[in-house]
């Protein structure tokens, strides 16, 4: 399952999130609790399955702001697994700052890309992350 934020959705469909301070890049509201909310209603509906976060994070070009979001997504990726969902693997959107929906502009990664040579800069977000990795715990 992939999770970034939350939308409220009513008889006509997606309700637009207003403008807001705290808004991502992709105009998107600052939810990182949206992963445990997104885990526990996958779970709900397929049942007690082996759940695959396949893309979480945040277009934003503070990797502090990076951190902070990932860091609260993971704490409540860990509750869902501490209720006792099946939780097999975890996986970060993205990589590297890419080509997202037709421009450059939401920076996901936790490499930087420069646009005109394409070289690539490692964020201390990607340190940060790989040290989670390494040990194997939120």
């Amino acid at each position: 399952m992939q999770s970034y934020t939350s939308q409220p959705v009513d008889e006509n469909g997606i309700v637009p999130h207003p403008e807001h301070p705290d808004n991502t890049i992709m105009g998107w509201a600052y939810r990182p609790d949206a992963l445990g909310i997104a885990v526990r209603h996958t779970h709900d509906v397929v049942g007690d399955v082996p759940i695959v976060v396949t893309e979480n994070g945040i277009a934003t070009s503070d990797d502090q702001r990076r951190i902070a979001y990932t860091s609260q997504a993971l704490q409540h990726l860990r509750e869902t697994m501490d209720d006792g969902i099946d939780i097999r693997g975890y996986l970060h959107w993205s990589l590297l700052d890419n080509f997202e929906w037709g421009r450059w502009d939401p920076t996901f990664g936790l490499i930087a890309v420069n646009r005109e040579t394409f070289e690539r800069h490692p964020k201390p977000s990607l340190t940060w992350l790989g040290a989670i990795a390494r040990a194997n715990a939120i």
